[in-house]
């Protein structure tokens, strides 16, 4: 992976990340979902920072080794905010672009809907606003047969203590076949599942799911910020039901994209086209 790999501290924790682009273009903050890390980006990185921007991608909380603690307690949403601050301190950028993908998504709502001094434009990729995501997953399957309780059900095997155990065993095979099932190629799972499959760090990863709250959702005001969501329809996971309410849940300029034909894993799936959307979105604030 091309760029520069740097140690930053958020909070009592140190992080790994990866920066990219000429420091005095505008900064550009990364977020990885699950079960991702800093990689995810290794294709829209180098199309950022050739565009001009400043841009850092962390392995964040229970992907960095030395930021992992085992007690879903500390995977809150709002710790997982304050680490993305504290990145972006570290940086000593005071505003920033910001880019999730599906937790990194989630964690982007939140940031933007909390702290919108700090931003300059929003992207999230996959991932709905929370409320429309809730919202679909409690009115059950839609006159198109979307039923987001049902896409979404894997979660409870995810939030299960000990459910690291299925994922590492047998090399691997409950982590790799769900992955696979979700339309993730080879290369990326043989990568995440080198980096995952020992379970102290399996345990962090999938404390984003243990720690989650339905509640992290209450408060979060409309998002203000200049915003790009991109969804693809093949998504296993995030139906179009969230997808399409997510506009209502925005007051700011707001753009909707939709790849069809892709799966969940857009950036590892469609790098140059959602590299393009970015370069475009950012410049335009």
């Amino acid at each position: 992976m091309a760029g520069t790999q740097i140690a930053l501290t958020s909070g009592s924790y140190a992080f790994d990340a990866n920066s990219q682009g000429s420091t005095s273009g505008e900064p550009v903050l990364l977020l990885h979902g699950f079960p991702e890390s800093s990689w995810c980006w290794r294709h829209v990185q180098p199309a950022l920072a050739a565009a001009g921007f400043s841009t850092l991608a962390p392995d964040q909380r229970g992907y960095s080794p030395r930021a992992r603690p085992t007690d879903p307690a500390d995977y809150a949403m709002s710790i997982l905010v304050e680490d993305a601050l504290g990145f972006a301190d570290a940086m000593g950028w005071q505003k920033f672009h910001l880019v999730g993908h599906d937790w990194g998504g989630a964690l982007a709502w939140q940031l933007a809907g909390r702290h919108p001094d700090r931003l300059r434009t929003l992207t999230v990729v996959s991932t709905p606003h929370p409320t429309a995501f809730w919202e679909a997953k409690a009115a059950g399957p839609g006159a198109d047969g979307d039923d987001q309780a049902e896409r979404s059900s894997y979660m409870d095997l995810f939030r299960q203590p000990g459910s690291e155990d299925f994922f590492l065993a047998d090399d691997g095979a409950g982590f790799r076949g769900g992955m696979a099932a979700a339309g993730l190629d080879a290369e990326s799972v043989d990568h995440y599942y080198a980096r995952l499959g020992t379970p102290g760090a399996m345990v962090g990863a999938l404390n984003w799911y243990r720690g989650a709250d339905p509640a992290d959702a209450d408060g979060l005001g409309p998002i203000t910020t200049p915003t790009l969501y991109v969804w693809s329809d093949q998504d296993v996971a995030l139906g179009r039901t969230a997808a399409e309410a997510t506009g209502s849940h925005v007051d700011g300029p707001y753009r909707f994209e939709v790849f069809e034909g892709v799966s969940h894993w857009i950036p590892e799936e469609a790098p140059q086209r959602l590299s393009e959307l970015l370069v475009e979105h950012m410049g335009s604030a």
